[in-house]
């Protein structure tokens, strides 16, 4: 790729030198045959001399007349930039042409002859820069729409039979930052310019404690530019940030909810409060589980006895349980007290024998 930009600039610097050395040589024939003119006119007359070789040294003094300015242009991204060259007489204009110098690109060339109405261009691939007009009416340049990539240096060269005129131009190509402003929960405030070209400024009103950092370039030239803003123990309610900008000037501003940080009694409150409520609710658990196996031990030692005399004495409760002269004490006492029961209530009971 260098070799081939490198050989167009050599291709078209060639054309452009032979085409001054050829109008050098056609000067310096004109000029031999106004010296001839000159000498046969100093055979006629003296007076008639002296005003032919007046007339030739102006001339001279006039092709070496050079004439350079420089301009430094910023243009916004996105849109229409148009680039002239300097205000010569056209009818004296020889040759035009563009030089372009982008950032990490080879150089690019454009030319426009006069007398033969021809234009030529190299290593020119970007279709957005082109010639505004018709170069043969006006030789101006266009960039249409303009990139962030179009950073750079952009030269015109008239070339004239009264002499050379260049006009560089430094092109800026200007991107405005995206704006915004948030709260943030420690009650600070932050304002970001993200991906501005170049660097924004940030300022606040009312003033605070602000820290303003800048981010690193990106590979386009961008930048993001940040500003966090507190205010300790003043009562503030409402900011605004002001970002400034070549592209155009912002403002936002916000409504805090506090006014300043939280103190650092209340941060130690909002942090052990919790953590008390746990110990508590855990402690209270625990006490009820302890009271409840108390409660548990107590019941298994009231039934304890009762299993103890069962497990001890296995084989008299059989032998009650099954043998059948306990049987008939047991009826016996049963009519004994139901005996005295009745007779407490005053009943007497008829004795019906059985048939």
């Amino acid at each position: 790729m260098p070799c081939t930009w490198i050989t167009s600039d050599l291709q078209l610097r060639l054309i452009l030198t032979l085409f001054f050395v050829a109008e050098c040589l056609s000067a310096g024939m004109e000029g031999t045959k106004t010296s001839n003119n000159s000498m046969q006119q100093l055979d006629n007359g003296n007076h008639s001399s002296v005003s032919t070789t007046s007339s030739t040294e102006r001339k001279q003094s006039t092709v070496t007349l050079y004439a350079e300015v420089k301009t430094s242009l910023s243009v916004l991204v996105d849109t229409k930039a148009v680039l002239t060259c300097p205000p010569v007489l056209w009818p004296s204009v020889l040759v035009v042409t563009w030089e372009i110098v982008l950032r990490d690109k080879p150089p690019c060339f454009g030319a426009y002859r006069r007398d033969t109405n021809q234009t030529t261009r190299g290593n020119c691939t970007d279709k957005r820069i082109t010639w505004a007009s018709r170069p043969d009416e006006n030789p101006a340049l266009q960039v249409d729409p303009v990139a962030i990539t179009h950073d750079g240096n952009y030269t015109c060269q008239i070339v004239t039979s009264d002499g050379n005129f260049h006009h560089e131009y430094h092109l800026q190509v200007l991107v405005p930052p995206e704006v915004t402003l948030i709260q943030t929960e420690k009650g600070t405030a932050v304002c970001k310019a993200a991906a501005g070209k170049p660097a924004a400024q940030i300022s606040w009103t009312p003033e605070g404690d602000c820290d303003t950092e800048q981010g690193p370039y990106w590979g386009d030239g961008t930048v993001t530019v940040q500003s966090t803003c507190r205010w300790g123990s003043r009562h503030v309610l409402n900011v605004s940030c002001s970002v400034s900008h070549l592209a155009g000037n912002k403002s936002l501003s916000i409504q805090l909810s506090q006014g300043a940080e939280i103190p650092a009694h209340l941060k130690n409150l909002y942090i052990t409060a919790p953590i008390f409520i746990i110990l508590i609710v855990v402690g209270s658990i625990w006490l009820l589980k302890i009271s409840g196996c108390r409660k548990c031990k107590l019941k298994k030692t009231e039934h304890t006895p009762v299993v103890q005399e069962d497990e001890m004495e296995p084989y008299a409760s059989y032998t009650e349980k099954n043998n059948p002269l306990y049987d008939i004490t047991n009826r016996v006492k049963t009519s004994q007290v139901l005996q005295s029961e009745v007779d407490g209530m005053n009943l007497h009971t008829i004795y019906v024998p059985r048939v």
